[in-house]
This record gives C-alpha cells, sequence and structure tokens, in this order.
C-alpha cells in the first residue's frame, strides 16, 4: 500500500486540492485556496521529484499566492464595502414591472429577475400592471416600491 501511495503522490497532492477548495467555499477568505494552489502545483512536479522538493514547491507556491494572488482576489472580488448586501437586500435600489396591480394602501405583485414578489406602494395613486418601478425598501418578503418618473 505504502509503495502504491509513492508512486502516485500526484494523486494525494490533488485530492488535498480538492478537500482545500471545499474547504475555502464554507470559509470565503481567499486565504486556503492559496494553499490548494500550491498543492496543484507539487502535483505537477510530483512524477518528477521526490516528497521534499513537493513540500518545497508546495510551501514556495502557497506562500506566494498568500502574498500575490490573494491580494487581488479580495480587491476584486470583495470591494471592501462596509456593508456588503446579499439575498434579498441586494434587490434594493433595482427596477421591476407591476405584474398585478398595487392599489393604494393595498398589495400587488412585482416581477423582478424571474422572481414574483408581493408589493405595495409608497405613491398616492393605484399602479397598474405594466408600470415600471424602483424598489426602495423590503420589508420580510414584501417590497415597497415608486413608480419611475
Amino acid at each position: 500500500m505504502i509503495d502504491y501511495l509513492a508512486a502516485n503522490l500526484w494523486a494525494m497532492w490533488l485530492a488535498l486540492s480538492v478537500v482545500l477548495l471545499i474547504v475555502e467555499l464554507c470559509s470565503g477568505g481567499f486565504f486556503i485556496m492559496c494553499f490548494s494552489v500550491g498543492a496543484v502545483c507539487s502535483a505537477i512536479v510530483a512524477p518528477f521529484a521526490g516528497i521534499y522538493v513537493q513540500l518545497g514547491v508546495f510551501i514556495l507556491i502557497s506562500a506566494l499566492s498568500v502574498v500575490m494572488v490573494r491580494p487581488l482576489a479580495l480587491k476584486y472580488l470583495h470591494r471592501h464595502d462596509d456593508v456588503r448586501v446579499s439575498n434579498a437586500d441586494a434587490i434594493i435600489g433595482r427596477t421591476g414591472t407591476v405584474s398585478q396591480v398595487i392599489p393604494v394602501g393595498g398589495y400587488g405583485r412585482v416581477a423582478l429577475d424571474g422572481d414574483d414578489w408581493k408589493a405595495c406602494s409608497s405613491d398616492t395613486e393605484e399602479l397598474p400592471a405594466g408600470t415600471m418601478v424602483k424598489i426602495i425598501d423590503r420589508e420580510s418578503v414584501i417590497v415597497k416600491v415608486t413608480k419611475l418618473k
């Protein structure tokens, strides 16, 4: 068994890389991903070099990734916003179309990106179907809209 593992260390490095990528999906900090990159590079050199060279490549590439790749990934994928909107809050400020009449003081429906939201209006007039509206707030699954001028 040990002979098989020693002859196929590249497979162990690739398995480690996959495990590290799965762990990275849970953290989202782009730190563990750097070690996954190091493991892939070690898998590439595994057929041609001994275990100490593979470990050296893993450590070197992982360190370089942390120093060089991680800051770029954070810069472009996390925009350093103080508050990152996600999930349903991301629809605030977007434009939708009334799909069911929204009466004054009542509820109707607004279509946005293939979803249909229960909506109320901040306007003092009824909003007929087909009216373009802007989503200004969200309370649970009900969005508050205003008619686009």
